[in-house]
């Protein structure tokens, strides 16, 4: 036997246990994280229910040059924002379902690349003394490539940070 069959077998023994670990992976995917910020909920509010203010903090907007389109209300739940950026921002849009002042805010967020997906976002504003616990919440389908590519990458510890990022740019702009 030689080298390159040894390890062309590895090679496809290992593709073949990823594979199956994915098939036993769950058909859907939840990700949240909470941060306690030194604000009341009236304040941190209007950032998240209008998706204008949301870019000012959010922690996936990282491509100046992306294409921005925001139709519906000024804010709260009819506004949808429409973006097309670099390979690392990608594409899609967000658009605000509901949302209940000082709160909750509820999204929905279809992404057409790098990766279609069609997720639910949700914030939770819960008022704690003179500081409000807020809860960003990132729910969807996990089709058969995600569970893949949660098998390899841990997808949670990705967005979650994606989540602390966005987290402290918030704390920053209203706890000032």
């Amino acid at each position: 036997m030689t080298i390159a069959l040894i390890i062309g077998g590895i090679v496809i023994a290992a593709v073949v246990i990823i594979l199956v670990i994915a098939a036993t992976r769950p058909d859907s995917f939840s990700i949240q994280r909470t941060a306690r910020i030194n604000a009341p909920a009236d304040r941190i509010f209007p950032l998240i229910n209008d998706l204008k203010a949301f870019m000012t903090w959010s922690p996936f907007e990282k491509d100046p040059a992306m294409k921005r389109t925001f139709t519906g209300p000024e804010s709260g739940p009819g506004q949808v924002y429409v973006f097309d950026g670099n390979r690392n921002a990608g594409a899609g849009n967000v658009s605000i379902l509901d949302a209940t002042p000082n709160a909750s805010v509820a999204m929905k967020l279809k992404m057409t690349r790098p990766f279609a997906c069609n997720n639910d976002a949700a914030f939770t504003l819960s008022p704690n003394g003179n500081a409000t616990d807020v809860t960003w919440k990132m729910s969807g389908p996990q089709p058969f490539m995600a569970k893949v590519m949660s098998t390899v990458v841990n997808c949670d510890r990705m967005i979650g940070k994606s989540f602390e990022e966005g987290f402290d740019k918030l704390k920053a702009l209203v706890e000032k």
